[in-house]
């Protein structure tokens, strides 16, 4: 049975019961009559190789509200695109596949940056952010979700709970956040559990009750990659272009939200997606790299909230860290094995000992640049410098065929 308990400093939804998804549906159409919604998934050409897009995109079909299906697609040579356009036309309904890797926004890309506007590295970061651009310039899209394309047990419940808190207009809320428990035989998720978690415990004992620390902590899942926000707040937030997207998402939510009008949704009993490789000996790949870009991440936020933290106060932070990551592989050890799941024990220590090198990492970087690489401009911001970016994506999804069943 789930729980009712409100902690920390945004709303928790859990589901207290089985509400038939079909009730949260008609909900939502009723509230997107006027200001409709749309779906962003981030998309590599790769998944559509794989079993688990096959499953989300049975399941969209059947949503009865969505106006848009917005495929940000990524790694796609021409050969690829053209497999795309094919594909997600099983979803029967208004779907725009988005090539970033085509002329069309290949070009806007350049303009931008002959503009000074700083674009990052491709990635699922800049992928999000040009699909943001494009249902800003649709207009008549006022509610986003986004949700990833390689969850295995996808169920279109999830996306209902994740959109009907930000259109319900008595609620309030602009952005949304899922969480869930990711295990499968066993406990999956060893970044937020190993090192996102202690990591903000060792943060809060160092800096004290800090709002953006106690802000962060209030999250099941900080690192989910579902969320929902409204229009224009997705106007407003600037999106890093690392493995830090998550967390830097959450800071920019932080930034331009009071937590009031901030709520995390249970999404489902159990998640399961595809699992990125350890790279323990790698620290630009992998969860290696992820872990070091959530760190500069934090740092660097800190930093300009005004908090100096000493020389010394960071060489505490990764003895702290190193404690209380330890704790908390003996506290999973324990949640494990009472539900009869296997706990590789070694792996884990692994995986503890790779996230060390990637905090004393992160330091490191931190102390010799506190600024880092800026984040991608918000498109309040792209849209002042080049009035006609939102159009040109328009354009590019029109001249290159991506408008399906619509």
């Amino acid at each position: 049975m789930s729980d009712f308990l409100q902690t920390g400093s945004v709303t928790t939804l859990t589901r207290l019961g089985a509400r038939p998804t079909h009730e949260i549906e008609e909900a939502i159409a009723r509230h997107t009559r006027r200001n409709r919604a749309a779906l962003l998934v981030p998309c590599l050409v790769s998944e559509m190789d794989r079993p688990a897009l096959l499953r989300i995109c049975d399941q969209l079909r059947e949503v009865p509200y969505l106006d848009t299906v917005l495929i940000s697609l990524d790694r796609a040579d021409e050969a690829g695109y053209r497999k795309a356009l094919e594909y997600f036309k099983r979803l029967e309904r208004r779907t725009v596949v988005l090539w970033n890797d085509g002329p069309g926004v290949t070009a806007l890309l350049r303009k931008l940056q002959e503009n000074d506007l700083y674009l990052g590295e491709r990635g699922k970061g800049r992928a999000c952010w040009i699909g943001f651009g494009y249902l800003l310039a649709q207009a008549n899209i006022e509610y986003i979700a986004l949700h990833d394309a390689d969850v295995l047990d996808y169920d279109r419940a999830m996306l209902a709970r994740l959109l009907w808190p930000i259109t319900d207009p008595i609620l309030n809320f602009d952005f949304c956040k899922g969480f869930y428990a990711r295990y499968t035989d066993r406990l999956n998720g060893r970044v937020a559990r190993l090192f996102a978690g202690p990591i903000l415990q060792s943060l809060r004992a160092l800096v004290g009750n800090h709002l953006y620390i106690e802000f962060l902590m209030s999250f099941r899942y900080p690192l989910a990659g579902e969320f929902a926000l409204s229009a224009d707040l997705a106007r407003q937030v600037r999106v890093p272009a690392d493995w830090g997207l998550e967390i830097g998402v959450l800071s920019e939510v932080f930034r331009h939200r009071s937590p009031r009008r901030i709520c995390q949704v249970d999404l489902s009993d159990r998640y399961d997606h595809k699992h990125q490789i350890l790279s323990a000996d790698d620290p630009g790949a992998g969860l290696h790299r992820m872990a070091v870009d959530i760190a500069k991440h934090l740092l660097r936020t800190l930093a300009a909230a005004d908090v100096s933290i000493s020389e010394g106060g960071l060489k505490a932070l990764l003895a702290s860290y190193q404690r209380r990551a330890e704790d908390a592989v003996g506290s999973y050890y324990a949640l494990a094995k009472f539900n009869g799941l296997v706990f590789p024990r070694h792996e884990e220590e692994v995986a503890l000992n790779t996230f060390s090198k990637a905090l004393r990492s992160a330091v490191d970087q931190f102390v010799a640049d506190p600024l880092g690489a800026p984040l991608i401009p918000n498109w309040a911001r792209v849209l002042s410098a080049v009035p006609d970016a939102g159009d040109l994506l328009l354009e590019t999804a029109i001249t290159e065929g991506g408008i399906l069943n619509g």
